[in-house]
């Protein structure tokens, strides 16, 4: 290989490169992590790395691009290197969002939560990334590599917003590696540009996910991200291998009556693939939502939960609002939930005041995220 692409630098990788460190790459099929995997390999050869290299992919099931993981292996195959598929066990992305809301709805009904809690990660609270993609890859890792020191390797880049623009380029990773081992996150092309990133790809040979090159997409992660743009969830919709799961989250954005973004419908990003039963729903779960909102937002602050749990017992007239705004949500949804007179709520409140830890997780019924820098970073594997 004549040419070695430049990669970003920094003591801690480079102690472990040295150790013939183990060197994973999340991989998507997009063109950020397919540059990354391509300068890296040529980095790595130029220094004389003789440590195991590898190249990962998290599958999403039916949320993903049919071409995402043809594109993977294509890549492995350009390498040189192995390719290894993670997965969540208990079932992919569209069926983490169908269960949560099942979990949130029997929440609401038991009086675990003053308000519905929505079906949807959000770009704060990436339980998709770190659920579908983060925790299977280290689960892997750790037990293929027990004991060896472990690089797992990002193409995230700095031009692509503001918030990757204060990444570190590298990163403790503890949860790849085990038994003494040491893992690490490594931002390698964290300041590359656009042009960078086409120009390795092209020279290698490759050819770009047709995600880009026939649909026009600019970022390629699921077919429905919640973080994608208007023009690129309209540019997915385009594709007809994407329609039918697009149609199963819009259902659920109806029946929960939670939009997919903030503020933003899936539903309205093309209705003409939706089948005028889903079509005729959009206008009357819109309705539902903002009534459900201004019912909800009458609850007083002091009254809902934090970490899952109450934090006071209601005075008489405030259970009484509480009783009247969950008869009004669960008959806009079509929800059964108990608690639904005042001294119901009161008596529910003093028992759940009295079973509430002293220091409740914040993790509790799955209310609150918990988000550090080291998750951000590595949740980002193979996403681009």
């Amino acid at each position: 290989m004549n040419q070695t692409a430049r990669v970003t630098q920094c003591p801690d990788v480079d102690a472990l490169l040295t150790r013939d460190a183990v060197i994973c790459i999340g991989v998507s099929g997009g063109k950020d992590s397919v540059s990354c995997a391509l300068a890296v390999q040529e980095y790595l050869d130029s220094i004389g790395h003789a440590g195991p290299r590898i190249l990962c992919h998290s599958d999403l099931g039916r949320v993903e691009w049919r071409q995402s993981l043809p594109k993977c292996q294509e890549l492995a195959d350009a390498l040189g290197w192995d390719l290894h598929v993670v997965k969540r066990q208990a079932g992919d992305m569209m069926d983490r969002w169908l269960v949560r809301w099942k979990n949130n709805v029997a929440r609401y009904a038991n009086l675990e939560t003053v308000k519905l809690i929505l079906p949807w990660s959000t770009p704060t609270w990436r339980f998709c990334t770190s659920e579908l993609k983060t925790n299977p890859i280290n689960s892997y890792l750790r037990k293929t590599f027990p004991g060896q020191n472990i690089v797992n390797v990002t193409g995230i880049r700095r031009q692509e917003s503001a918030g990757r623009a204060k990444m570190p380029v590298s990163k403790s990773n503890p949860g790849c590696a085990n038994k003494g081992g040491v893992g690490i996150t490594w931002n390698a092309i964290i300041d590359w540009d656009i042009e960078e990133v086409f120009s390795i790809i092209k020279r290698r040979g490759l050819e770009l996910h047709e995600g880009y090159t026939r649909y026009g997409m600019t970022r390629i992660s699921c077919v429905g991200c919640i973080m994608a743009s208007g023009h690129d969830l309209k540019a997915s919709i385009s594709c007809e291998d994407n329609q039918p799961v697009i149609r199963e989250m819009v259902e659920l954005e109806l029946s929960s009556t939670f939009s997919f973004q903030s503020n933003k419908w899936l539903a309205d990003v093309d209705p003409t693939i939706l089948g005028a039963d889903l079509a005729d729903r959009i206008e009357p779960a819109k309705a539902a939502a903002a009534m459900r909102e201004r019912a909800e937002a009458r609850i007083p602050k002091k009254l809902l939960f934090e970490k899952g749990w109450p934090t006071t017992i209601p005075t008489l007239a405030e259970a009484e609002i509480i009783a009247e705004v969950r008869r009004e949500v669960s008959s806009l949804l079509g929800l059964t939930v108990q608690y639904t007179d005042a001294q119901t709520i009161i008596d529910r409140f003093t028992e759940l005041m009295a079973q509430k830890p002293p220091a409740a997780a914040a993790e509790a019924f799955d209310l609150i995220p918990v988000v550090n820098i080291q998750t951000m970073i590595t949740a980002q594997l193979g996403l681009f």
